[in-house]
């Protein structure tokens, strides 16, 4: 069952529910009481947030537009999915290959309300290639949106990906990758921002499959009024995977009384020779730091801005692009001080 099935049949009953583990946090069959309309032929407004960056951009608008893209050695390509009809559907799917050193930045715009959208795609990373993926998911607050990306890597690969969610009515960024070791390299960040009424949902599976494979993963995030965001991150490691190496953390803020953050992280191991390690936390600011600032002239507001932004800050400096890197600060701290 999932939302594009949903979507594509127009049968509710395809819909995830509570009763799927893998979504019994992020639940849509109890958010969508009928099915809308497909969604029409659109128009982007504007350009992305990473427009300025690349050398192409692809534009897909409520589901319409290119189906592939092949990235070589060089190339900076924006990806902007977006929704421009109100209370309508859509389903949208992208192959995208990378033969050399690369760069995908990432884009779910909400230019309208109301909308169910669905994202798929397929990422192959060829022998010796490199790809940074960096996703920036900005959907309206009432959207219903998946993406659900399928990673496949050659040995002697690369794959860095980091994504950015501020939620909506139920949003989820899902990446499945599989791992072939052979001294290919992993690192899967994520941070999220979630205020007001809304639900982010960051979801990752990795399957080692061979020996030699590296893994680092840091998730981290915000969470205030009565917003709710999950973390799902799950690392297996299968028989004759020996000599990996695979790293995760979740650490979370919780800002208010009335916000909520469901954390599932887990290892499962088959294999013998391995270094592997989790760690998860969650809590509020620290109150000896808060009061250091306000003992400096910081209003309370802005105090707790500062900190939670260089709590988050950690995630962000990861990304290699320096661009994008910058952009995705910004974007940052315009959600922080939204507030």
């Amino acid at each position: 069952m999932s939302l594009a099935l949903a979507i594509a049949t127009g049968d509710k009953t395809q819909l995830p529910s509570r009763r799927d583990e893998a979504w019994r946090w992020s639940d849509l069959a109890g958010q969508i009481l009928d099915m809308p309309a497909t969604s029409p032929v659109g128009e982007a407004k504007g350009e992305g947030p990473f427009s300025v960056l690349a050398n192409c951009t692809t534009v897909v608008v409520n589901g319409r537009g290119a189906k592939r893209i092949d990235l070589l050695a060089g190339q900076t390509v924006a990806l902007r999915f977006v929704s421009s009809s109100e209370g309508t559907a859509h389903v949208a799917q992208m192959v995208v290959t990378v033969k050399g050193k690369a760069t995908l930045l990432e884009s779910y715009e909400g230019q309208a309300t109301g909308y169910l959208a669905h994202a798929g795609l397929r990422i192959d990373v060829a022998a010796g290639a490199s790809l940074e993926r960096i996703v920036l998911a900005d959907d309206a607050a009432d959207a219903i949106t998946v993406s659900l990306a399928d990673v496949t890597l050659a040995p002697g690969a690369s794959f860095a990906q980091t994504v950015l969610i501020s939620g909506a009515k139920r949003q989820r960024i899902e990446t499945h990758l599989e791992h072939p070791g052979g001294g290919a390299n992993v690192r899967m960040d994520g941070a999220y921002l979630i205020s007001g009424r809304r639900h982010g949902d960051i979801t990752t599976v990795v399957d080692h499959i061979a020996r030699d494979g590296t893994t680092n993963q840091l998730i981290k995030g915000m969470v205030r009024d009565q917003g709710r965001a999950v973390f799902q991150g799950k690392i297996v490691v299968a028989h004759g995977a020996d000599g990996t190496d695979a790293r995760m953390g979740h650490h979370a803020l919780i800002l208010s009384d009335c916000a909520e953050v469901d954390a599932k992280p887990e290892l499962l191991i088959f294999a013998d020779d391995v270094q592997c390690a989790h760690g998860n936390s969650i809590g509020a600011l620290d109150q000896d730091a808060l009061f250091y600032a306000r003992q400096r002239g910081l209003p309370l507001d802005e105090a707790k801005t500062m900190l939670t932004a260089a709590f988050v800050a950690e995630v962000v400096d990861r990304i290699e692009h320096e661009g994008a890197r910058a952009i995705a600060a910004a974007w940052t701290a315009a959600r922080l001080e939204q507030g």
